[in-house]
């Protein structure tokens, strides 16, 4: 009995490894290899699979989909005789299982073999300038040459990227100073843009002002001389208005005389010729003082003083009556100018003295 259950256990046994050898289950994007006593018999596709046991075994179990491969740092000599350091990254699918199990042995090694190679080839062509700036053409290049090379392998390489280009670290050195000198170049010109913006913008601002300073100055010299055009035209028609006499213009020439005597810069001044004219009125009474203060003798300059005195005396009433009349004709301009009637009873001036006009610091006149 014990060896009947031993024996029936045993053949449980051989039963179940039977049917799980006989049975193979295969999942989605992977194929197996099934070789039949060490023959290639068939592929195995996703799903469940029937093989006969202890004669069909499974060789490999090949992934479909596509596959990510880092490849160390490879050093790799350029033209120039550089040696940089490229990391590449290749990107490959199995389109072919049996030829990838049987056509090579290990395909990740030689495709890594056949990309080093192919950079060898293709950087060495090239100088470092130019490797470091034609990474798509160099990436195109390895494309086609692995993939022209491994589809006998049943694998398809769809792309092929450059990681990193490590040059020497002297030569890393030399093309960090190269950049910070040509940023700086960058930075000075615009430096210079910018300064040289704000001064044509500084000028442009100043000949502005200064043209709208002009224009100012211009329009305030333009109004102000229009006010004084219209004061002026407005004093002219009041005088023409109120139509002065000879002898009301000779008055306030006199009036004005002091004025323009006075002051320590006003050493010589000049008697208009119009004054005579203005004084045709007061030419009679003043004969006698004219011929007292003239630089060229005459015959009365020989009287006796008492006639002089008397003369002097004459001439200053008369000059005193001539007065009070210019006096009265200016009250009555004033007058009608304004519109009203000519004051009673007008005060007369202070009488002038021959000796006071001789003795007055401001008549100073150039006699020639």
């Amino acid at each position: 009995m014990e060896f009947a259950a031993i024996v029936l256990i045993a053949v449980a046994v051989i039963v179940v490894v039977t049917l799980v050898k006989a049975v193979r289950i295969v999942p989605q994007q992977r194929q197996d290899v099934v070789e039949r006593l060490g023959k290639y018999k068939r592929t195995l596709n996703p799903g469940l699979n029937l093989l006969v046991p202890y004669i069909d075994a499974v060789r490999t179990k090949v992934d479909m989909r596509e596959q990510v491969v880092s490849f160390p740092p490879q050093p790799v000599i350029t033209s120039d005789n550089l040696v940089v350091s490229i990391d590449t990254v290749l990107y490959f699918k199995v389109v072919d299982s049996v030829r990838a199990t049987y056509e090579i042995s290990n395909f990740l090694q030689a495709i890594e073999q056949l990309t080093v190679t192919t950079l060898r080839n293709v950087i060495g062509s090239l100088d470092l300038e130019r490797a470091l700036t034609s990474r798509e053409e160099i990436n195109r290049h390895l494309s086609g040459v692995l993939d022209e090379t491994t589809g006998r392998w049943g694998i398809k390489v769809t792309r092929v990227e450059i990681k990193a280009i490590e040059p020497p670290p002297s030569i890393r050195d030399s093309m960090e100073k190269q950049m910070r000198a040509e940023r700086d170049r960058r930075a000075a010109i615009l430096n210079a843009e910018g300064h040289k913006q704000s001064q044509i913008l500084t000028a442009e601002g100043e000949k502005q002002a200064a043209v709208l300073r002009a224009d100012g100055d211009r329009q305030a010299r333009i109004l102000q001389a229009e006010g004084q055009a219209k004061a002026i035209r407005t004093v002219f028609d009041a005088i023409h208005q109120a139509n002065p006499s000879q002898k009301v213009l000779a008055y306030q020439y006199l009036q004005a005389l002091p004025q323009i005597a006075n002051g320590t810069a006003n050493k010589v001044w000049i008697v208009p010729t119009e004054l005579t004219k203005a004084l045709e009125g007061m030419g009679g009474a003043l004969g006698g003082l004219a011929n007292m203060v003239g630089d060229v003798p005459s015959p009365e300059a020989t009287k006796s003083a008492s006639e002089v005195e008397r003369e002097a005396a004459e001439a200053a009433h008369a000059a005193a009556t001539a007065a009070q009349e210019i006096h009265d004709e200016v009250r009555v301009a004033e007058a009608q100018a304004t519109g009203g009637t000519a004051p009673q009873g007008l005060p007369a001036p202070e009488p002038v003295s021959p000796q006071s006009l001789l003795n007055d610091p401001s008549d100073q006149r150039e006699r020639g």
